[in-house]
């Protein structure tokens, strides 16, 4: 047991160990108390800086160095999705299936799009390629007022 753990991780095969080591990563006590702020919650999107400031509000001390690697990490495991609708910053999103997003700009704030979205024809990949991946990121802002 690691005293340094809060007491639901330090039950060593829990759900947030079997996660890490069935993704390929070593549960280690920073590992843990990461993806327990993640992926205790639901799916999410937030970013290095915001999960940094969750762990310090829970007394977790973390470099964010350490917050980024650990993001980057869960992020090659498939953990993760890395979203960047802006190409300053990139959020985390906990749910790793394809589906859009709203980017509200201003706010800085990335939402999932809450209805399906149909497409009504994907185009065709170059020959000898194969779409790797989709992503949809639709960017809003308030109206204008009406004058």
């Amino acid at each position: 047991m690691d005293a340094g753990l809060p007491a639901q991780l330090q039950d060593e095969p829990g759900p947030m160990f079997r996660r890490l080591r069935d993704a390929g990563l070593r549960p280690t006590r920073q590992r843990m108390l990461l993806s327990e702020l993640l992926f205790g919650r639901g799916d999410r999107h937030v970013t290095a800086e915001m999960l940094f400031a969750e762990a310090a509000e829970a007394n977790i001390q973390l470099s964010l160095a350490t917050v980024y690697n650990t993001l980057n990490q869960f992020t090659q495991a498939g953990l993760l999705r890395r979203i960047g609708p802006d190409g300053s910053r990139s959020f985390f999103d906990t749910n790793t299936t394809v589906h859009p997003h709203f980017y509200l700009h201003g706010e800085g704030i990335l939402i999932d799009v809450p209805e399906t979205l149909v497409l009504a024809q994907m185009p065709e990949p170059l020959p000898g390629h194969e779409i790797s991946r989709l992503d949809i990121i639709i960017h809003i802002r308030p109206k204008a007022a009406d004058i």
